[in-house]
């Protein structure tokens, strides 16, 4: 059975197999977790995102998209970046979006042999998503997943910046208790 959890901390400093990179459409570092991945990781992740860039996505690694790196100088074996959807009022398809960006970062993880994972509240920050509306997309996307493949993961984190989103997200885990996977 894949335990889902939450805690507040430093996504990079988490002892898992991949640690999932709220990235820009680029791929070359930023702001925010991409940064913090790309400083703490060191040189090796930018060089793997360079060469992605060069020869499967030229153009940008599209929102709701995945791809893995080395991770470098972190604890975790591989990075998996993902572009989160921007926030926008009225809603549009932003859902959908971020929906896919959990569902796509899980199954690259898998690919490559993750047996836990580790993600940060995907486009809460910079992008403008509100916690109390990304929360219940993303742990119902995590839970989807663990219910549909129950041998992939022992461990899906969700790792949080801050006490605000870190609550967010434990309302979302609690709120949707009743979908979590069966034995």
């Amino acid at each position: 059975m894949t335990v889902i959890e939450c805690v507040t901390g430093d996504l990079t400093r988490e002892r898992v197999d991949a640690i999932v990179n709220a990235a820009n459409s680029t791929l070359l570092g930023g702001g925010g977790v991409d940064g913090a991945i790309h400083d703490a990781g060191g040189p090796e992740i930018l060089e793997a995102c360079q060469q992605i860039r060069a020869t499967v996505w030229p153009d940008g690694l599209p929102v709701g998209e995945a791809v893995a790196t080395t991770g470098g100088r972190l604890p975790s074996r591989w990075v998996v970046h993902t572009v989160g959807p921007r926030y926008r009022a009225p809603h549009s398809h932003e859902e959908v979006l971020l929906d896919s960006c959990h569902r796509r970062s899980l199954e690259v993880a898998h690919e490559l042999g993750a047996r836990s994972i580790a993600f940060p509240a995907i486009s809460c920050g910079i992008f403008g998503y509100p916690a109390e509306e990304a929360a219940p997309v993303a742990v119902r996307a995590a839970r989807a997943y663990a219910r549909e493949h129950p041998d992939h993961f022992d461990l899906i984190r969700f790792v949080l910046f801050s006490p605000d989103v870190d609550a967010a997200f434990r309302t979302a885990l609690a709120d949707l208790a009743g979908d979590a996977p069966k034995n």
